[in-house]
């Protein structure tokens, strides 16, 4: 076992991360639980400004809208967000960001 799935083993264990779905690689992805910010807080500084990072890059582009007045920001699809021309555009990354937001959102809707 390499050095990166020990880790990712330790973290799975400790209720760090959780396994979010397969790419379509066949790769596993994984995704952070709350816990994370307790076992690990400096990769969950990291993690929470790459995902900031991602969301300002779609809001950029028009893919998402965001509220930054309200007490907790607030992130909305727009109709850009179910174009495919324009979901092509995206890179792979910006992509699979688009597709967890809205699977977090659709989650919400529960």
């Amino acid at each position: 076992m390499d050095k990166d799935s020990n880790e990712i083993e330790k973290l799975i264990l400790s209720g760090g991360i959780q396994v979010a779905g397969v790419d379509e690689n066949g790769e596993l992805l994984y995704q952070f639980t709350p816990k994370m910010k307790e076992i690990n807080q400096e990769l969950y500084k990291e993690h929470l400004n790459f995902v900031n990072s991602e969301i300002m890059k779609l809001w950029e582009a028009g893919f998402v809208q965001m509220d930054l007045f309200a007490e907790e920001p607030i992130v909305t699809l727009t109709k850009k967000a179910f174009i495919p021309d324009a979901l092509a555009k995206l890179t792979k990354q910006q992509r699979w960001s688009l597709e967890e937001i809205k699977r977090l959102l659709k989650r919400r809707e529960v």
